[in-house]
């Protein structure tokens, strides 16, 4: 049977589809299809027009099952030959190089099928729809002969109902109204490795950059919406054009969904209509999308050699626009952290079996550590050779699939450095680095200068990795120092002589090193309940049955899947337990004091059902707390609203990073959220009793607008 063939990024969710792996020398199968779609019947009729590659004159194909293939001219032989889950298999033999056509048609109608993914996480997919609603149809789906281990171009015309668009990658639209219905026209002439096509009822907006069109399909009218993500593609497109190379495409598409997906198709993307409105999406997984052009969409992932792809894109998508925006290193700390709140020993893996998110631990895996081991990377080489192997990398492998070794390869060739034991480490071995500094000394110069000296050693019991780990010295006259502490086997020593005293020396501050953070660097949030594999939910018992039966039901929707988690009332339990993670419910659970013992920061007031955080006092909101009681991380969530309950149960497990959230209203709309500040890292070292707050100058970003 074919595997899945592409990876759909979704924010916060995402479709994996593997595909097999391309080279410059695949052979290129040209289609001419003719596609007629009647969305009320949720079926089509097409033909397509095979030119097979010079010497092929036998192919197989993976066709939609119920479609009924037949040959409608060329002299060929069909035959059906297995049967795979939703796809039938065919055998096409010619006696002549000469076109073939194929003439099919029939029902494509798959329902949404919910995968979960973690505590209170799922996504929706489908194999492939044709509804009143919209149409969606990929490789996987087999609305079209996919023929295996080739590559494809294609002249694609899609006939549909009055008011309605067809997008799919390449050029187009061309539209003509034909007086009953329309038709829609797109070409692709660079070797694709499958086709895409969605349609609904869309109002185009269009908008010509230097780097190829921008475009938008919403499903309802909105100009200034439309405006925003016009003029958002074209700013991402001249980036990424300069960082990395010329964008492949004629155009890029953002496309309405019928329901909430972030998928990343070549030249376009499908967001549902919730998503594609969160205010954060422009310049978060908008840019993530745009950006899949040229990894993945343009240089394909070598699935059987793992995926590099996901990483690499929200390293220089939602990383990048966080390093500009001066928070790079507290994204970086997040992603240290979503690994060690998420990926238990027994789920943990290397980059190279990362195929597509599936879970939490599979995301802080296959994006976040393969994010880091890039960081790491550009560290260890610098900016400017670092963007050069960016370069290089995209240059070679266009339209071909591309795997670690050919990454590795492109920074060596722009590096002239042996990268190879730095690959194969953080690529084929999973876990982490675990630091700790000793030996650190300050020792007076006779010129006047000041000798500092020290140790970081790897204390995780698995071999040492290739490390280059950043430190960072003030100066008591004001200045900065920093040093590269390159390991060679357990323990990394560092000399520096300093112009004057030193105050405080740090061990990776900006956390540029993929390594498990200690406790004092990672303060407490909900990441450490929901990736939990086992823990207690505390009902409140006295809460007015209308609460008490929303917060049952948020409950029952966070265990599932998660049979380790048990739930309870608060009137069962004679003491709150301190060895496992408990979240509390409500403003009347009886253990609520536990809650306020064990935290700072903020202070309840249970009669007025009010909250003061960050200096203000909060009232009539969904409130959620967490506290550390030693070990032990707390969860609270309280609301006085029930219909807020739901809204909470589906957006909380997308807060993991925080340690605080209000939210208002029954959607329930978010206003404020935070992290609560960690401590000093055992990592730093102070030279003097007292301890002035020191500035650290952020990494310059890789990238300006």
């Amino acid at each position: 049977m074919p595997s899945p063939r592409k990876f759909l990024s979704l924010l916060l969710i995402a479709l994996a589809f593997a595909h097999p792996a391309h080279s410059a020398e695949d052979a290129v199968v040209d289609h001419a299809i003719d596609v007629s779609i009647d969305p009320d019947r949720g079926n089509l009729r097409a033909t397509d027009t095979l030119t097979l590659p010079e010497g092929k004159q036998q192919v197989t194909f993976w066709l939609h099952e119920g479609l009924t293939p037949e040959v409608a001219s060329g002299d060929a032989i069909l035959e059906r030959i297995g049967h795979e889950q939703h796809l039938e298999r065919f055998r096409l033999t010619t006696s002549d190089h000469e076109p073939v056509t194929l003439s099919y048609g029939g029902r494509i109608q798959h329902g949404l099928q919910r995968m979960r993914e973690g505590m209170g996480r799922s996504r929706e997919q489908s194999v492939g729809t044709i509804e009143r609603d919209g149409v969606f149809l990929s490789g996987y789906t087999g609305w079209y002969p996919d023929i295996p281990d080739t590559l494809l171009r294609f002249e694609l015309e899609v006939a549909l109902p009055p008011s309605w668009l067809a997008v799919s990658q390449g050029v187009g639209p061309e539209i003509e109204d034909t007086g009953r219905g329309v038709r829609i026209g797109w070409r692709e002439s660079l070797p694709q490795d499958e086709i895409q096509l969605s349609a609904a009822r869309f109002k185009l907006y269009r908008k010509e950059t230097p780097f190829g069109e921008a475009q938008a399909y919403l499903r309802l009218p909105d100009d200034e919406l439309a405006a925003r993500y016009l003029g958002a593609t074209a700013e991402y497109l001249e980036r990424y054009s300069k960082l990395i190379g010329t964008y492949p495409y004629a155009k890029f598409a953002l496309v309405e969904n019928f329901w909430e997906t972030g998928y990343g198709m070549p030249s376009f993307t499908l967001l549902g209509s919730r998503v594609l409105r969160l205010p954060f999406i422009l310049h978060s997984s908008y840019p993530h999308e745009i950006l899949h052009n040229w990894w993945g969409n343009a240089v394909y992932v070598d699935y059987e050699a793992g995926n590099w792809s996901e990483g690499l894109t929200a390293y220089l998508a939602d990383h990048l626009n966080q390093e500009i925006a001066g928070r790079g290193a507290d994204y970086r700390r997040d992603q240290l952290k979503a690994y060690a709140d998420y990926v238990r020993d027994a789920e943990d893996f290397p980059l190279i079996a990362f195929r597509g998110r599936h879970s939490s631990a599979s995301q802080a895996i296959g994006y976040g550590k393969m994010l880091m081991t890039t960081h790491m990377l550009r560290v260890l080489l610098g900016d400017d050779a670092f963007r050069r192997g960016l370069q290089r990398f995209y240059d070679v492998n266009r339209f071909q699939s591309a795997g670690f070794d050919d990454l590795r390869i492109a920074f060596e060739e722009t590096s002239g450095r042996n990268l190879k034991p730095y690959f194969d480490a953080w690529t084929t071995r999973s876990g982490a680095a675990q630091l700790e500094l000793s030996g650190v000394k300050s020792t007076p110069e006779p010129s006047g200068a000041f000798r500092v000296s020290g140790n970081v050693d790897q204390t995780q019991a698995d071999a040492p990795f290739p490390l280059a780990v950043p430190i960072v010295i003030h100066v008591e006259d004001g200045s900065t120092h920093e040093l590269l502490a390159e390991f060679d086997g357990r323990t990394a020593r560092f000399d520096l002589v300093l112009p004057a005293p030193p105050v405080r020396l740090a061990v990776d501050p900006r956390f540029e090193t993929f390594r498990r953070l200690l406790p004092q660097e990672s303060p407490v949030a909900l990441s450490n309940l929901f990736g939990a594999e086992t823990g207690l939910m505390l009902l409140p018992a006295q809460a007015p049955q209308a609460l008490l039966d929303g917060y049952r039901t948020l409950a029952v929707a966070w265990q599932q899947g998660h049979p380790l988690w048990q739930i309870s009332s608060d009137d069962d339990v004679d003491r709150l337990p301190d060895d496992l993670p408990v979240w509390l419910f409500g403003w009347e659970n009886r253990f609520i004091d536990k809650l306020t013992d064990a935290g700072s920061g903020f202070a309840l007031d249970s009669e007025q059902q009010s909250i003061v955080l960050e200096d203000s006092r909060h009232a009539s909101a969904s409130m959620v707390l967490t506290a550390r009681r030693g070990a032990q991380p707390l969860g609270w969530v309280a609301t006085t609203e029930v219909a807020a309950l739901p809204g909470l149960a589906r957006k909380l497990p997308h807060y993991g990073k925080y340690g605080y959230l209000l939210f208002a209203g029954s959607a329930p709309d978010n206003r404020l959220k935070g992290q609560w500040p960690a401590g000093d890292s055992p990592l730093m070292h102070w030279f003097t009793d007292a301890r002035p707050v020191l500035s650290l100058p952020p990494r310059p970003p890789l990238a300006t607008d």
